[in-house]
């Protein structure tokens, strides 16, 4: 451990949570909703990190910088903001990262927006990928998995190296993966030198590293220029590098997490924390209203001030579409 120069925590804070509408908008999207025991997933993932890295950097958009600028002030840390001006996916922000740091320099980067659980265990995964990281590994975290979930990608590992990467599979794939105990959750999370990153980048994506390197150079405080960053492609970290190098190793780790990602996995997190849910198991999120349902079971009421949704917990994951209905009609909802 001794020759490692800098750990930086990379606070990816991109998303708009377009699963979580109404509750999550453009202007406040998830990961800044204080719905989580007082504190945001931001600040949450932000405080996780925080005895772990000595320097913090939030790669975030043009929207959302001020929403992370206001938890970090609140905390008085000082941190490296990297803003982009219009999304290009995970490739380009964790390169802008890269570029940003010197060559030796350690990144561990996160999503900002995933509630974690059992810090001794996270912790220990963390050193385990920092010791792996410094050797010149890029490292991957998979949660082992509690149930046949379809919401989230795996990994297909041998000990710690990585077989293959897995799309959201369907409920018979999910089941056939838990069965046959080598496969783990794909985190989103990753811990590498930001040097070794860049040359695998570099070597399988040298466009995105070209056109992001020229975005960086011509960036001013962090604020990258439009028709630069257009002219990045779009692609996300796991397409341009996990799945194609040879250095990625998974670290496997057993701590609770989610990724929030859909109303039935708040729904989870918030029973966890004794939010109330009546005897046919229907909750009430975002009034203190009195709410009954009559009839009804395993069904979720959202209500927000412009806005509310009524959704059987099971459809949780087609609030996307109705998402992308109000997105194509350019309606005020979003914002």
């Amino acid at each position: 451990m001794e020759n490692i120069k800098s750990i930086t925590h990379v606070i990816l804070t991109g998303g708009v949570g377009s699963r979580l509408w109404p509750l999550s908008r453009k202007s406040r999207p998830k990961q800044y909703l204080d719905l989580f025991d007082g504190k945001s997933l931001f600040e949450m993932t932000f405080d996780r990190n925080r005895n772990i890295a000595d320097r913090v950097m939030v790669v975030g958009n043009i929207d959302n910088c001020h929403l992370s600028r206001a938890v970090l002030e609140k905390t008085n840390t000082a941190y490296i903001d990297i803003i982009e001006t219009t999304p290009r996916n995970t490739a380009a922000a964790i390169a802008f990262a890269a570029f940003a740091s010197k060559s030796d320099d350690i990144l561990i980067v996160t999503p900002s927006d995933h509630i974690i659980d059992g810090m001794e265990q996270y912790e220990a995964a963390m050193q385990e990928a920092i010791e792996k990281a410094s050797k010149g590994f890029i490292v991957t975290f998979g949660i082992v998995p509690t149930k046949p979930e379809t919401g989230y990608g795996y990994i297909e590992r041998k000990g710690d190296d990585v077989v293959s990467f897995r799309e959201k599979p369907n409920q018979v794939s999910a089941r056939d993966f838990i069965a046959k105990g080598n496969f783990l959750w794909n985190s989103g999370m990753f811990c590498f030198k930001a040097g070794v990153l860049l040359e695998e980048l570099k070597a399988f994506q040298p466009e995105v590293y070209e056109k992001s390197k020229i975005a960086w150079e011509n960036s001013s405080k962090g604020n990258l220029d439009l028709d630069l960053s257009l002219a990045i492609p779009s692609i996300s970290i796991d397409y341009a590098v996990m799945e194609r190098s040879k250095k990625i190793k998974v670290v496997s780790s057993q701590f609770t997490w989610s990724d929030l990602g859909s109303f039935e996995s708040v729904y989870d997190y918030l029973i966890s924390i004794g939010h109330p849910v009546d005897e046919n198991g229907n909750m009430v999120i975002g009034t203190s209203n009195y709410t009954a349902f009559i009839g009804m079971k395993d069904t979720i009421f959202v209500c927000t001030d412009t806005a509310n949704l009524i959704l059987k917990k099971e459809f949780s994951q087609d609030v996307k579409s109705l998402f992308s209905e109000l997105e194509r009609e350019n309606s005020s909802l979003l914002d």
